[in-house]
């Protein structure tokens, strides 16, 4: 790894912050860091907005004057560094419109709209940004695995599908699986 070589500014801050050490060995070991690292953070934006560290300095003033004020009343406000906020995440969106309607047809379309309104729900469901994959995963398994069951069940129970009994198993299944999919998705709007 090399390194640039100094120049006259960096040469220029050394011999500031130098001073300034020797200036505050009286402050308490805390208060002495605390100093130097927020003339450093002040000297190195300013250096970043200006170009020129003298500048920076100036501003300053003599580094013993520094520690004059330190000493009275702490950092002076003129070096103090806004402090960072942490990021606040984004709050997740409650329920919108398409999410009401979503976990209605999942919930009451078995009723009204057989089959057509789960799928629907589905696909509204699965593109909303309100819910997290697997909570739409699970939407899916609900409404979709009691239909399979009961159709493999059928088949293997030997009833034709469109009986009376083959049809009804079928569709309580779906309907079951249904609404207990948009009673899932409904709890997860819900404040706790």
């Amino acid at each position: 790894m090399t390194t640039a070589p100094a120049t006259p500014d960096d040469a220029l801050v050394l011999d500031y912050l130098a001073a300034l050490w020797a200036a505050s060995d009286d402050l308490p070991p805390e208060t002495r860091d605390d100093l130097m690292g927020t003339v450093s953070g002040y000297i190195a934006m300013r250096r970043d907005l200006a170009g020129d560290p003298a500048q920076a300095l100036g501003r300053l003033g003599p580094p013993e004057q520094l520690v004059a004020a330190v000493r009275r009343s702490g950092t002076p406000t003129h070096l103090r560094l806004p402090v960072p906020q942490p990021a606040i995440p984004a709050a997740l969106p409650g329920a919108g419109g398409s999410e009401r309607v979503a976990v209605r047809l999942l919930i009451a379309g078995p009723l009204l709209l057989p089959l057509i309104s789960q799928a629907a729900a589905l696909l509204i469901a699965t593109v909303s940004p309100r819910w997290t994959p697997v909570q739409k995963a699970a939407a899916w398994f609900l409404v979709t695995a009691p239909a399979v069951a009961a159709l493999l069940l059928t088949a293997v129970a030997g009833a034709p599908l469109l009986s009376g009994l083959g049809f009804l198993a079928v569709y309580l299944a779906t309907g079951t699986g249904s609404v207990a999919a948009g009673l899932a998705l409904r709890a997860i709007d819900r404040p706790h």
